[in-house]
């Protein structure tokens, strides 16, 4: 179900499905396109594709003219606080910009509106986060301002948006994903330029910030305004008018993450094993529909053919022998089954077997590192820019068994400071090796100190993205435990992963995993239980709730109930699974030899 999709025909045949279409809005959008004070309507019957509608009302001081060239002032204000309004920025750093540039000038009336709901939400924005709050933030939410980008942890992009919801906050300044991601529709969305980042904005991405004009049975208009320059006049006067960008297929495009995956996928559960019901399983793909305007040049069956080949020489199938070649099928090596059971991208499955195998010589267990640095995912080392100067810092506070790890790696104190101090270097050090011990610094002293906040400072990083690296590092650490579960050489890591695991899900100090596993029980919640004397899963399952709530502060009947509940329930699941144990240790053998038998040997 789109809004911004073009071949539908194609979508349609993949899915077989019926196609029912509608040009229905609950509510009326109006696009304006804004240059210098002149504010023109978007109409597809004129000459060039807008009408003059009227001149910006805005009476600036020369500050404010220097401050906001571009009228954003003046924008907002005709519709905040009484409607809501989205403010689309290109860069993270521009919509926290924008947003205290505003609530520089804006009125000291603001800060009434709706003033005990922003108080409360300062403090809940301190509350989930240990009595941090962002410092632009603070500034910027009593006037009912607020940004939002993926640099904001998910906690509080929850309190943002909720506050957002009910009408406390009244302005977003935020990125494109926004308008993909999240449900918040405003009364007035303006575009502050035509680019994502330095990308000229596709038809589609326009159409998704726009569409989040106009609040159902709230507004009974939505308006939407896309401030460009003179130099962006053509290419925005194509934007507003071309189709729709057309849907297609990565299946061969993302060849490691996709057809290569899939192949492995279908032999590896016995769907499709030779090679015609591989062939037939490709023709019914998205990419089967669309392979003639794809790729012209060749024909299915030879996609297909050639990705097994390639799968086959890399170690991952193994062809079955048989009689006739047209009956050719695979089956899946011990490699390709780690790699699949893991759900390892292919990209990286010969690089992992490599480190893991390396570790194996030389694993370094007296402090975590090590292990951090082989579950540190890959695709985020490869985007990753270190700051060389607190590389540095951090190198030098490492113990002599933290160096180890480094020295094993081949990288040394000696080259990252020669790269902090900007001089040339002879030696030759892999650049993703590098990368990546670089984030597992991160990763370990979070580990460590389990406060974002602090990590966030110490590394100049945006708490956001250290928390998505924490959860892609969880993550990937269960994959290469799957992956190691299904060869025999790396039995040894088994056991390592499974608590390098757990640590990576809940990054808290030891004592709060058990009371983490409960659900409703974050981190914070697990502090209060075991401060007030809850320090086990058979504590929390035999608590009264009405005592709970006497002993924690801030936690309602209803969630006590909850925790008790799933406590009890997860209590029970584990007494479960031992009984099945007890009563499999107690149970005699299939293979028991019987007395019949005895008899007759004797015989």
């Amino acid at each position: 179900m789109s809004a911004t999709l073009n071949n539908v025909e194609d979508l349609q045949e993949f899915l077989q499905a019926e196609c029912y279409t509608s040009q229905f809005r609950p509510v009326e959008l109006k696009e304006y396109l804004k240059i210098n004070d002149a504010i023109y309507e978007v109409d597809n019957k004129a000459e060039n594709g807008m009408t003059f509608s009227r001149l910006l009302n805005c009476q600036y001081s020369d500050t404010l003219k220097k401050m906001d060239p571009d009228h954003l002032v003046a924008l907002v204000t005709e519709v905040i606080p009484n409607y809501s309004c989205l403010v689309f920025c290109p860069t993270k750093k521009n919509c926290e910009n924008v947003a205290e540039m505003i609530c520089k000038f804006l009125s000291k009336e603001y800060l009434k509106h709706r003033e005990k709901e922003k108080h409360e939400l300062i403090k809940n924005l301190k509350s989930i986060s240990g009595g941090n709050v962002c410092p632009i933030l603070k500034r910027t939410v009593p006037f009912g301002v607020a940004y939002h980008h993926s640099g904001l942890t998910s906690d509080e992009r929850r309190l943002l948006e909720e506050a957002y919801s009910t009408g406390a906050l009244c302005l977003f300044t935020c990125t494109s994903t926004l308008a993909a991601g999240v449900n918040l529709p405003a009364r007035r969305v303006i575009l502050r330029a035509p680019y994502v980042a330095k990308e000229f904005l596709k038809r589609s991405q326009y159409k998704q910030m726009i569409g989040r004009a106009g609040r159902a049975g709230i507004d009974s208009v939505g308006e939407s305004v896309l401030i460009l320059q003179e130099k962006d006049k053509q290419q925005v006067s194509e934007l507003i008018s071309r189709p729709l960008e057309n849907c297609y297929s990565h299946l061969v495009q993302e060849f490691t993450k996709g057809i290569q995956t899939l192949f492995l996928s279908l032999i590896g559960l016995k769907i499709a094993t030779n090679l015609d019901d591989i062939c037939h399983f490709m023709g019914g793909t998205l990419f089967g529909v669309q392979q003639k305007i794809l790729l012209k040049e060749k024909s299915l069956r030879e996609i297909t053919v050639e990705w097994l080949r390639y799968l086959t020489e890399k170690g991952l199938l193994q062809k079955d022998v048989v009689d006739k070649p047209k009956d050719e099928s695979f089956h899946i090596t011990k490699l390709g089954r780690a790699s699949f059971k893991g759900t390892i991208d292919l990209a990286y499955c010969d690089i992992l077997y490599r480190d893991l195998k390396k570790g194996l010589e030389g694993l370094v267990l007296e402090s975590l590192l090590h292990l951090i640095y082989l579950t540190t995912p890959y695709d985020m080392a490869s985007q990753c820019v270190p700051d060389w100067m607190i590389y540095f810092r951090q190198f030098s506070q490492l113990s002599p068994a933290e160096q180890n790890v480094a020295a094993l790696l081949g990288v040394s104190e000696n080259f990252i400071g020669k790269k902090a101090s900007g001089q040339a270097i002879k030696k030759k050090v892999d650049k993703d090796i590098v990368n990546r011990l670089y984030l597992s610094f991160v990763l370990y002293t979070l580990l460590k100190e389990t406060n974002i906040w602090s990590v966030s400072e110490k590394f100049n990083m945006p708490r956001g993205y250290i928390q998505s690296l924490l959860a892609g590092a969880a993550s990937f650490s269960s994959c290469v435990l799957h992956f190691c579960e299904e060869l025999e050489e790396f039995w040894v890591y088994r056991a390592l992963l499974v608590e390098l695991t757990k640590k990576l899900t809940y990054c808290v100090k030891a004592e709060l995993i058990p009371l983490m596993e409960v659900t409703g029980v974050l981190e914070g919640r697990a502090k209060q239980l075991y401060i007030a004397g809850y320090k086990s899963l058979i504590h929390l399952a035999n608590a009264n709730p009405e005592v709970l709530i006497r002993t924690v502060d801030h936690l309602s009947r209803r969630q006590a109930k909850q925790i008790v509940s799933s406590a009890k329930m997860l209590l029970h699941e584990k007494a479960e699974a031992l009984q099945e144990e007890v009563e499999e240790l107690l149970r005699p053998p299939s293979d028991f030899p019987s007395v019949e038998a005895s008899s007759t040997e004797k015989a």
